[in-house]
């Protein structure tokens, strides 16, 4: 997939506000494969929620939303799937990880499905952010923010076109930011792909491509 294009979307509890000051709701944004773009808002601005239109979880929007030339809303129940597999990758806000399972577990669900790493690449993921000595600890014992550092692991455990990071480094310090930054592109761009990060205020300083207030 090379495009994603929003065209004067809005969720529908936005419909009807005049007050909608932004550059991504009601507006024409196109979003293109290789680039890198952050997405900033203030709380209850709707960034959850494009993440959740964009990955297909959530369909309570006006507007439309297209990947290359078609809408979203047309996507069966198994393209999704495919898509979710193969395009798009998310890491989302909460984290969405299995409490009672390790952290390398958690990752392993994922990559037993994709085949996409080898557990060297992982193990040296794992070491590069600071959480090599967690490998074997259930998530329940890890802070959130360790927790965020396997998820973005997750996320990289598949190929894709997008990847959706919605506030990833809320709850990491400024170096393990950085690190999490240079893995998330040096993936990235190894497969060609886009990323869209969403931030309420601290991220990942990185070379964006656009900056959209939401």
């Amino acid at each position: 997939m090379d495009k994603i294009i929003l065209q004067q979307a809005i969720p529908q509890v936005f419909v009807g506000r005049t007050d909608i000051r932004s550059e991504v709701w009601l507006e024409h944004v196109q979003l293109e494969r290789g680039k890198l773009y952050l997405i900033e808002a203030a709380s209850g601005t709707g960034k959850s929620s494009l993440c959740s239109y964009l990955i297909g979880y959530r369909h309570d929007y006006q507007g439309q939303i297209v990947f290359d030339r078609r809408d979203i809303r047309t996507f069966s129940t198994s393209e999704w799937t495919l898509l979710r597999q193969r395009t798009l990758s998310h890491v989302f806000q909460e984290l969405r990880l299995f409490p009672e399972l390790t952290a390398w577990e958690n990752v392993q669900i994922k990559n037993q499905l994709t085949h996409h790493k080898n557990d060297a690449e992982i193990v040296s993921w794992f070491e590069a952010l600071g959480i090599a000595d967690k490998r074997e600890t259930p998530l329940s014992r890890m802070s959130f923010g360790q927790q965020q550092r396997v998820a973005m692991i997750r996320a990289l455990c598949q190929p894709f076109d997008f990847l959706l990071a919605d506030e990833p480094v809320s709850h990491l310090d400024a170096e393990n930011s950085r690190v999490m930054g240079e893995l998330m592109l040096a993936e990235a761009r190894r497969q060609g792909a886009a990323v869209v990060v969403t931030s309420i205020g601290h991220h990942m300083d990185l070379p964006y491509d656009k900056v959209l207030k939401l």
